[in-house]
């Protein structure tokens, strides 16, 4: 799955990466009880206690079935509670469905994972390299995923919850920001997509060239104050500003503001990892669907950018926020590059097969393990899907 070369070159490299990985899944759930780590608050999100499961399934799956002879899977059941979508492998439980799971306990999902690294650490030891590098480096790569998705659906759960517990006592870091600046950006013909050593994955190329008209990008998100402004001038009661399908899920779904937005006598307010706290006018918006994001970008009479703009501009340098706050959603549909093809493998589910019916998100966020992304990661939502850590960054011309 791995289109490049990993920058571990040596087991021990790789032996010392793999448990780093793993300690920080470990580490973002050891705050929590093993009732949170039930919790299934939506369909869309899954239980902190499956995430670490799943991820160790992946291993076990890919990696010690196939390349250690004499390995003994912890529990076969588990081939069918812990998979996730991938159907040429096996049957799966059913993912709205996973908050059900009050067996395995906690205590023994964290056996499972225990011995999965036992097992993990053997093949790294005993078995060639070559025969495991992508597929370990893939595996290490999906639970940094998983990492975010704990964060977000936690996030998520507790804010179901009429107490509305935090996360994390201690605040992040002030994210206030400067006036917006325009980065120009001269049309022509650019290249993009994956290039050069380390990984990526099968979805961020082949590099190709696009053909771009000149256009601009705003050096920054939009902010709660910006967006604010926004729902004050009637956004979400002006049809005019939404797609058809956008506008009709808004109606659905009853939307007044961001997710974890809340108006009341005291102002705005806003729900995070951090708790409930009053909004920070100053800070980027997070929690906005793909049709919200059109839509405040129509209002200001901007335009969300292409994925080929956002990589193409994000490399000239001379954009904030880049990775470390909100993935931004672009207008391109996410859809495989001139040229794609998905392995014929199992693992060939990973990406290729979720290429429709969703848009593409550029950069990172402040739940993104660190080095995790590069400037042509690819992640892709739902438009309707706003639990994720998006964001709004404005393109015009």
């Amino acid at each position: 799955m791995s289109t490049r070369p990993t920058e571990c070159a040596e087991p021990q490299g790789f032996a010392r990466r793999y448990r780093d990985v793993r300690d920080a899944s470990r580490a973002l759930t050891v705050s929590l009880s093993p009732e949170d780590c039930l919790v299934q608050s939506m369909p869309d999100a899954s239980p902190a206690k499956w995430h670490l499961a799943h991820t160790s399934w992946f291993f076990e799956t890919f990696l010690l079935c196939e390349f250690l002879s004499d390995y003994t899977p912890f529990d076969p059941a588990f081939a069918v509670l812990f998979n996730s979508y991938y159907v040429r492998v096996g049957e799966r439980h059913t993912r709205a469905e996973r908050g059900l799971l009050t067996r395995p306990s906690l205590d023994e999902v964290h056996a499972y994972r225990d011995h999965v690294d036992a097992g993990m650490a053997r093949l790294i030891d005993t078995v060639p390299q070559e025969r495991w590098v992508e597929l370990v480096e893939l595996g290490l790569q999906h639970e940094q995923q998983h990492q975010e998705l704990i964060l977000m659906d936690i996030q998520h759960a507790f804010s179901r919850n009429p107490i509305e517990p935090a996360y994390r006592a201690v605040p992040a870091g002030s994210l206030a920001t400067d006036p917006a600046q325009w980065l120009e950006v001269p049309g022509g013909l650019h290249m993009i997509g994956a290039e050069g050593e380390g990984f990526t994955f099968d979805n961020e190329g082949p590099r190709h060239r696009v053909w771009l008209e000149p256009f601009a990008l705003a050096d920054r998100l939009v902010t709660n104050g910006e967006y604010q402004a926004f729902i004050a001038d009637g956004g979400y009661r002006r049809p005019e500003l939404w797609l058809s399908d956008g506008w009709s899920t808004c109606e659905a779904e009853g939307w007044s503001a961001p997710l974890y937005w809340r108006e009341d006598s005291a102002g705005w307010t806003r729900f995070s990892l951090e708790g409930r706290g009053p909004l920070d006018p100053d800070a980027p918006a997070l929690h906005m669907s793909y049709y919200e994001a059109e839509a405040y970008a129509r209002w200001a009479g901007a335009r969300l950018p292409t994925e080929a703009e956002w990589e193409v501009a994000a490399r000239l340098g001379g954009l904030r926020q880049v990775d470390d706050v909100a993935w931004q959603w672009t207008a391109s549909p996410y859809v495989g590059y001139p040229g794609f093809v998905a392995s014929e493998d199992a693992v060939g589910e990973y990406n290729g097969k979720f290429m429709v019916n969703q848009f593409v998100l550029r950069g990172g966020s402040l739940a993104t393990p660190a080095g995790h992304t590069r400037l042509t990661y690819r992640n892709f939502f739902p438009p309707a899907a706003r639990w994720a850590f998006s964001g709004i960054r404005l393109a015009r011309r």
